[in-house]
């Protein structure tokens, strides 16, 4: 049908998808793409790759029971990871996220002790969406988002 699976790979990874990741440290765990980059660039990665950012730690589990301040302290114990990740290692799912990643992660900023800032502020992003998911407007987003929160079953 195709011969050259790379492309047919790149036409569903795009960025807001919501990926799992499939090698590596962050095996089993998912991830939303912020930039992918086709032809891999000349200088350390010559294969196609892309930018996710993802979840390492999940919130802990709530109930109705619980009250709102226990709800916050236990969606505070999420953990984020940045970094670049061969498309051959990521599984693409159905789901789209809206969150403006973009602005947050710079690629200049994922070097040294900028990193620690960057990932301070997706935290900050992930617990304002996971405690906020009701507000989301579109359907499709919506069902995303409380995807991309949910611990990986199988």
């Amino acid at each position: 049908f195709l011969s050259n699976p790379t492309i047919l790979k790149m036409a569903i990874i795009k960025s807001g998808k919501v990926v799992i990741i499939l090698a590596g440290r962050h095996a089993g765990k998912k991830a939303v793409v912020i930039k992918n980059v086709e032809e891999g660039n000349s200088d350390d990665k010559r294969f196609s790759h892309c930018l996710v950012a993802g979840i390492a730690r999940g919130p802990r589990k709530v109930t109705r029971g619980m009250s709102k301040k226990k709800v916050e302290k236990r969606s505070r114990t999420m953990k984020p990871f940045v970094k670049y990740i061969n498309v051959r290692h990521v599984f693409p799912t159905r789901y789209q996220v809206d969150m403006d990643l973009k602005k947050v992660v710079d690629e200049a900023d994922l070097v040294g002790d900028k990193k620690v800032e960057v990932k301070k502020n997706l935290k900050k992003i992930f617990e304002d969406r996971y405690l906020n998911q009701k507000q989301i407007t579109s359907e499709k987003k919506a069902a995303g988002s409380s995807y991309f929160f949910q611990k990986l079953r199988f």
